[in-house]
């Protein structure tokens, strides 16, 4: 049994505009990769990572190999999710 947390995800409405402009495939594949990502035991499969340059503070994971979603730590147990989208999102 593992002592990893499971992860509340609040959705910030700058997230929620970019997720409804994707493509319907993209959006199932970020659903399941969102869903993955509750449990912290899958965070080194989705390849979690620090961001540096303007994003500094927030972090980044796959949805796909183009797709990307930033987010920041709230607070231990919870992430805001705030954008989703191509490596464009880092500018």
């Amino acid at each position: 049994m593992s002592d990893m947390r499971d992860i509340t995800i609040v959705y910030k409405p700058s997230f929620l505009r970019e997720f409804k402009k994707l493509e319907k495939k993209i959006q199932v594949e970020a659903r399941e990769k969102m869903e993955l990502f509750k449990n912290e035991a899958n965070h080194e499969r989705l390849r979690v990572h620090k961001l540096t340059g303007v994003l500094k503070g927030c972090y980044s994971f796959s949805v796909t190999y183009s797709h990307r979603i930033v987010f920041s730590w709230e607070d231990k147990n919870t992430v805001a999710f705030l954008a989703i989208g191509t490596h464009d999102i880092y500018n």
